[in-house]
């Protein structure tokens, strides 16, 4: 656990414009700075940090908060890890508190799993690299492979024992449960007895996209034994292999720097390439490429290119994962490499220019793919080359843009020498039931929606509640109080006297007086924790704030608190737009908020009781009187309004 002493310190001394600033390229713009979204894939900047709430805001996916939701976002880091990285950044010292044996137990499984694998993969790198049987067998086998000590450190590979349980004991004997390590895949638990899963075999951790180790894959070197070549983790809390990609963790910022992501097959594949310069290069792991391994690296890149063996097993894996690639939106190319050769063999004995020469003037596009394997397997027989044309058309259906279904299609047209007329006639024929699909959909939604959208007048008036604490709360402003009155007529009338009143303690009592509760469920949550928070401190630090927030209502709080900051995106000044600053205003704001929401309530109040009458079959004397009580206070509260505006 880390110390609260620590966490403070990294909230004090960490800089939101500092943080952003080593993954974003910012640009000043005014008070802030503004960048393009590091989750979309956007051309006009709409991402913005200000220096001055500490807090980012990205317009373009809604996600939004401090210096420490960014690095749980962008690098999906949890919130220790974060905390430790901003430590290490700001040269803070981690004061951590002792985790014994009980705390291990009593941790949350997901974090004991972690645990668990850490050690794990601390226990293998060590039996690599300092028993004698680990140097001979597993290091040797690197090494044979032409991998450096600095690869196989970086890449924290390992072997273990061919002990049946050398490592449950250790794992056991230094309190870890049998319960996670059985979770884990780590050790097998019969008759009281324990077995090492992996043993006799080198080790590839298989890592996160924040770096930490979420399982393991495991190749026996012992080609005579009966058993599986290769050995990965089973399924668990923190491991899914159709949701990871081998290598990630390392080649992420390149992938997002070259925007383009390389897919081989195997760990060694990642690993060679990498070593030689290639960083930008991810496995699936053995596995058929899934979808959510697709969208993973769509946070980094919309651009693939899957380099696979020139065997039929690889060219069919290659088949399979190109219309799941297309269908999210994304380019796919295919580079396939010589007889004999994967992308680990072939990078061995070249220098890091020709494995990047080779792979430009090699990779073609899946048209270009499909019809190169039409030349060598159809030559001129006219039914599969109709089949392969069939295969593109089908390929070309899967892309959701329009444009480039017509790009494609006319590319197609020229490689494969069919006319664009048959090719789009085949491809109307393929996206028919979809199209017929959609457009009956969309009547069906066009019927149901009714023809004027009513605006949520009550949400919007809450929202502006919010807003106003979050930005305003603690100023001191003039406020026009209204005192309800009878005069000499016995008429209701508002008598006007001006009072001095902190924001925040202004709306509270208006809201309280009228017995005002929010309707919506998320502003009723942080209006409470605002008014809490200021009432016992008497300021709203942001950051701090939001921290303490979940990250639905966190991102509601950015939202609201950089809106105002979004028109400096368009540059209004050099266009002689002056947009009127909320706070020259502040008292008007106020006091015209509370008292439209006043206004509105009172609204639903008459048309409530109006429903009553209908109801009623007997004397609506007194309910008539009510509602005539209230129409006089709403013309009160419209004259107050008019004079605020």
């Amino acid at each position: 656990m880390i110390s609260k002493n620590t966490i403070d310190k990294v909230f004090e001394q960490s800089r939101v414009e500092e943080v952003v600033g080593d993954f974003v390229q910012l640009k000043k713009s005014g008070s802030n700075f503004k960048g393009l979204s590091p989750f979309t894939n956007e051309k006009t900047p709409s991402f913005v940090v200000s220096p001055v709430k500490q807090i980012w805001k990205d317009f373009s996916s809604g996600k939004g908060g401090n210096a420490i939701a960014f690095l749980m976002e962008h690098e999906h880091f949890t919130y220790p890890e974060a905390i430790k990285f901003l430590a290490r950044k700001y040269n803070i010292e981690i004061e951590e508190t002792q985790i014994n044996k009980k705390d291990k137990e009593n941790a949350s499984e997901r974090e004991s799993l972690y645990i668990v694998s850490k050690f794990a993969n601390d226990f293998f790198k060590k039996k690599l690299n300092n028993s004698e049987e680990g140097k001979a067998i597993g290091l040797s086998y690197y090494k044979e492979r032409g991998f450096s000590l600095e690869t196989i450190n970086q890449f924290d590979l390992g072997y273990s024992p061919k002990e049946i349980n050398c490592f449950s004991k250790i794992a056991i004997g230094n309190g870890y449960s049998k319960d996670f390590l059985e979770k884990t895949g780590l050790s097998i638990f019969k008759n009281d007895k324990s077995v090492d899963r992996f043993r006799g075999r080198i080790i590839f951790p298989i890592h996160s996209m924040s770096g930490r180790v979420l399982g393991f894959g495991a190749r026996i070197l012992n080609n005579k034994l009966k058993t599986a070549k290769y050995l990965n983790s089973p399924e668990s809390l923190i491991y899914n292999k159709s949701k990871v990609l081998y290598g990630i963790y390392f080649a992420k910022q390149e992938i997002a720097k070259l925007d383009n992501c390389f897919i081989v097959e195997g760990y060694t594949d990642v690993i060679q390439l990498h070593q030689k310069g290639i960083k930008n290069v991810v496995s699936s792991s053995g596995t058929a490429l899934t979808n959510d391994q697709i969208i993973l690296i769509r946070r980094l890149t919309i651009n693939i290119t899957m380099l696979y063996d020139s065997d039929r097993a690889g060219v069919d894996a290659t088949l399979r994962g190109v219309d799941m690639i297309l269908s999210a939106g994304m380019n796919v190319s295919v580079c396939t490499f010589p007889n004999g050769h994967d992308p680990d063999s072939f990078s061995q004995e070249r220098s890091n220019e020709e494995i990047k020469d080779f792979l430009s003037k090699n990779s073609k596009d899946f048209i270009q793919f499909k019809a190169s394997i039409l030349s060598e397997n159809a030559k001129d027989d006219p039914i599969l080359k109709a089949k392969t044309i069939n295969e593109i058309v089908n390929s070309i259906s899967t892309i959701p843009d329009r444009i480039k279904q017509e790009i494609y299609v006319k590319h197609c047209s020229k490689i494969m020498d069919v006319s664009e007329d048959v090719l789009f006639n085949s491809l109307a024929q393929q996206n028919k039931n979809e199209v017929a699909y959609i457009s009956k959909r969309n009547i069906s939604e066009i019927k149901k929606t009714p023809k004027n959208i009513k605006v949520n007048v009550l949400f919007e008036l809450e929202k502006k509640i919010i807003e106003i604490l979050l930005l305003y709360g603690t100023k001191k402003e003039k406020f026009e109080e209204l005192i309800l009155k009878k005069d000499e007529n016995s008429e209701l009338v508002m008598e006007p006297i001006v009072v001095e009143s902190l924001v925040y303690e202004k709306i509270f009592l208006d809201l309280q007086e009228d017995e005002i509760e929010f309707t919506n469920e998320s502003f009723k949550i942080l209006y409470n924790a605002i008014i809490n928070e200021l009432q016992k401190k008497g300021k709203l630090v942001i950051d701090v704030f939001l921290n303490s927030l979940e990250s639905d209502l966190s991102n509601h709080v950015t939202s609201i608190l950089m809106n105002e900051d979004r028109y400096q995106l368009h540059d209004w000044l050099s266009k002689n737009i002056f947009v009127k600053g909320k706070n020259k205003v502040i008292s008007q704001l106020v006091s015209e908020t509370i008292l439209s929401l006043r206004t509105h309530l009172i609204n639903e109040k008459v048309k409530e009781l109006q429903e009553e009458t209908q109801k009623k079959s007997d004397d609506n004397s007194q309910i008539l009187e009510e509602i005539t009580d209230y129409y006089k206070l709403k013309s009160l509260l419209s004259n107050k309004l008019n004079r605020v505006l």
